[in-house]
């Protein structure tokens, strides 16, 4: 009680003393500056989707703690429970720290191991459904979409082509390298080459936009090989033994390519083989045609004097038109010659070089095939003409396949079938034959890919793509 009395005496002092002072003159004061609170920098280059930092402390800590568990399950093969709490992650903070878009991409992993879980079709198409719902949110949730572009790009083209058309995957495609140029990602490289193919087939896009891609994704491998490291180079290495194959269509439209290109591929077959007549003709041909003279290419000069020395067929007209790079010329004149020879051995040997016409310089594989097939009915007992059609079907594989996997795999099959006829009707043939045989078998599916698509080995299989011919099942381990 003594307190609350000394307080309201102290309260009324004090205003007493205030109603007795003399009043003055209201002086306006400066305003003290003050530092208003700076808000610490917002980082715009985080999503803007919900995040662990938008979550409450402990619910942020809780779904952090879930985020790293989760993905512990799925590297130790746990895919159910790891589903489960991927599931709260993703519907409290799907952008996880902002910066990255791995609980999208573990949604899309989610729902393609539920695919390959079920036949049933309908859940299948669900399933699917919720995979390009997690792109859209990927597009929306980060501004840098090229990666997440070209998984999807990559998906339509292999997974999902039913999706969307050839030109809105290859326009898609074309969006990442635009975006990324010379780093574009490892896995844009098959798909793209053999979408600028099929585009330049169809005539969709033109020789100019043609080159400008092959061009860039040239010197993008170039680049990424030289400074990849380790066990990562193994993807590189892969896509340099398939993209330069699937890119080879473009060798028939004159101009593409330049001299030191058909100069760094063919002279090198040359240095191979200097004494086949018929590999240096098709090396002049090549070198030729991608615009080399003796001017310009030592290596040409160099090939063609040992051509014109060593080869006794270099003035007849058939061999000056091929010689020449005048391919029509060259298939009519041999045609005709072949049509006229009454000796067998020519005529076969006029025939094949026909085959050979198509195979190696205008890339027409069917009709390559017709007249090998041709030439070996007319000459029996010959075994160069199977070890041509081997040589075709073997060399499919980037036009048949992405250059692994299943379908370029399963080319080798009925190449073996030619190589084993070839020497098992002209022991002529037999080493050339067992080099090839040596070099592709390894490159047949192994059993684990047979037996997961329900087919056994030995069992008939008619392989397609432009080939369409019954073969038998083999491994590539045993």
């Amino acid at each position: 009680m003594k307190i609350k009395i000394g307080l309201l005496s102290a309260f009324f002092f004090a205003l007493l003393i205030v109603s007795c002072t003399p009043k003055t003159p209201k002086v306006v004061e400066k305003p003290v500056e003050t530092t208003t609170p700076v808000p610490a920098p917002v980082d715009e280059n985080l999503s803007p989707c919900p995040k662990f930092s938008d979550l409450p402390f402990q619910e942020a800590d809780e779904m952090e703690t879930e985020y790293v568990i989760y993905r512990d399950m799925m590297k130790a093969g746990e895919t159910m429970d790891a589903y489960e709490r991927w599931k709260k992650v993703y519907a409290k903070a799907p952008a996880a720290d902002g910066k990255r878009n791995t609980v999208y991409a573990d949604g899309i992993y989610f729902n393609e191991y539920f695919i390959s879980q079920t036949q049933d079709s309908t859940k299948i198409n669900e399933y699917i459904d919720e995979i390009f719902e997690i792109y859209k949110e990927i597009d929306r949730c980060y501004t840098d979409g090229s990666f997440s572009d070209g998984r999807k790009a990559f998906d339509l083209f292999y997974k999902y082509p039913h999706r969307s058309t050839k030109e809105e995957t290859y326009n898609l495609f074309k969006k990442v390298i635009d975006a990324d140029g010379e780093d574009m990602p490892y896995f844009t490289f098959n798909p793209f080459a053999a979408l600028i193919v099929d585009m330049h087939n169809e005539e969709k896009i033109d020789d100019a936009e043609a080159k400008k891609y092959v061009n860039l994704m040239n010197s993008a491998l170039a680049k990424q090989l030289a400074e990849c490291k380790g066990s990562e180079c193994d993807r590189y290495t892969e896509i340099k033994r398939y993209m330069p194959e699937r890119l080879e269509y473009f060798e028939r439209v004159k101009g593409f390519y330049d001299c030191q290109y058909f100069t760094d591929k063919y002279y090198t077959e040359y240095k191979e083989n200097t004494s086949d007549c018929d590999n240096m003709l098709t090396v002049l041909s090549r070198m030729k045609y991608g615009g080399c003279t003796p001017e310009n290419s030592p290596q040409y000069s160099e090939v063609l004097n040992k051509y014109s020395a060593e080869c006794r067929e270099t003035k007849t007209t058939c061999y000056t038109f091929l010689q020449d790079a005048q391919y029509n010329e060259a298939l009519d004149c041999f045609k005709q010659k072949a049509a006229e020879e009454t000796d067998v051995t020519k005529k076969a040997k006029y025939t094949l070089l026909v085959a050979k016409i198509y195979y190696a310089h205008l890339k027409n594989f069917p009709q390559a095939r017709k007249y090998a097939e041709e030439a070996a009915s007319i000459r029996g007992s010959w075994g160069e003409p199977y070890l041509l059609i081997g040589r075709m079907y073997a060399s499919s594989g980037p036009l048949c396949g992405s250059g692994r996997g299943w379908n370029s795999q399963i080319v080798v099959w009925p190449a073996l079938d030619m190589w084993y006829k070839a020497k098992s009707i002209d022991p002529a043939a037999a080493p050339e034959a067992n080099k090839f045989i040596n070099r592709y078998s390894q490159y047949m599916p192994n059993k684990e890919d047979i037996f997961i698509r329900s087919l056994k080995v030995g069992d008939d299989y008619k392989v397609p793509c432009w080939i369409q011919r019954t073969t038998k099942i083999r491994a590539s381990d045993g």
